[in-house]
């Protein structure tokens, strides 16, 4: 897949999407893209660093959204040409897609709006990488009908999609590795949301709860049947994060896990 400033491309290793949920501040995603960018260039991951300019789908009023949407997108770029890889970030509506297809490399498609004919068509029109988030109410095989939405106006866009659970009851998620081989036969790379589909949904706190301690076992079983890529979210301290932080990778534990999916990876060629 041609995305501008991935580096390692050649070391036949899974690639990996990280940063935190949401981005908090300048100083903060400076830190974190440093860190990861050490790591991977030690370990020859390609990397693509993530961040949220905005978070448009709290549970509460009161959720933090974010530091405003220029400001967010301008640390965005500045990530991206301070350390030369490539950058994602989601967004929400339609119109939104050239504003930030201006900062960034890849645009992602959530996964509650990955069957937004609008939004899908929106992402293709601006020519940037496309990542489509698998919705917890579909299945692999129906992940082929967003693909031919944005092939539909660019026929040669890069697209990858990422899966990240099914919903289980009202308050939990579960994968089914079936999912990943399902979505690779449609052509595309296919990436695990390691983090997200550990998610615990709809408490009645009206925060969303997690079970972080599971990411490796999600991890290691996704390079285990295949996955081309990981997305982990992390912060230095999920504790204190502004969004997601039950679900969150501690950083300080990202450098060890990698080294162990590595392995993985090379036992399973």
């Amino acid at each position: 897949m041609n995305i501008p400033k991935l580096k390692h491309t050649d070391s036949g290793r899974f690639f990996l999407i990280a940063g935190p949920c949401a981005i908090e501040g300048r100083d903060m995603e400076l830190r974190i893209a440093e860190q990861i960018v050490e790591i991977t260039d030690k370990l020859r991951i390609p990397y693509i660093f993530k961040g949220s300019y905005r978070k448009a789908n709290r549970t509460k009023l009161n959720s933090f959204t974010g530091i405003g949407d220029e400001k967010a997108l301008t640390i965005l770029r500045e990530v991206g040409e301070t350390f030369q890889v490539p950058t994602v970030t989601d967004f929400h509506e339609a119109q939104e897609a050239a504003m930030a297809a201006a900062y960034v490399d890849v645009l992602q498609i959530p996964a509650f709006l990955c069957r937004q004919t609008d939004m899908l068509t929106a992402a293709a029109q601006t020519g940037k990488v496309v990542n489509i988030k698998k919705g917890q109410f579909m299945s692999g095989e129906s992940m082929g009908f967003a693909v031919e939405k944005v092939q539909s106006v660019n026929p040669q866009a890069p697209i990858f999609l990422t899966d990240r659970g099914n919903s289980f009851g009202y308050g939990d998620l579960v994968v089914d590795y079936r999912n990943l081989p399902a979505m690779q036969a449609h052509g595309v790379p296919v990436v695990m949301d390691c983090t997200h589909s550990l998610q615990q949904p709809n408490q009645t706190s009206g925060v969303t709860g997690g079970k972080p301690a599971l990411i490796a076992t999600i991890a290691k079983a996704a390079i285990a049947v295949g996955a081309d890529g990981l997305f982990i979210e992390t912060h230095p301290i999920p504790a204190e994060a502004k969004s997601d932080g039950a679900n969150m990778l501690p950083l300080d534990r990202l450098e060890g896990l990698l080294e162990r999916l590595v392995r993985i990876r090379e036992a399973t060629l």
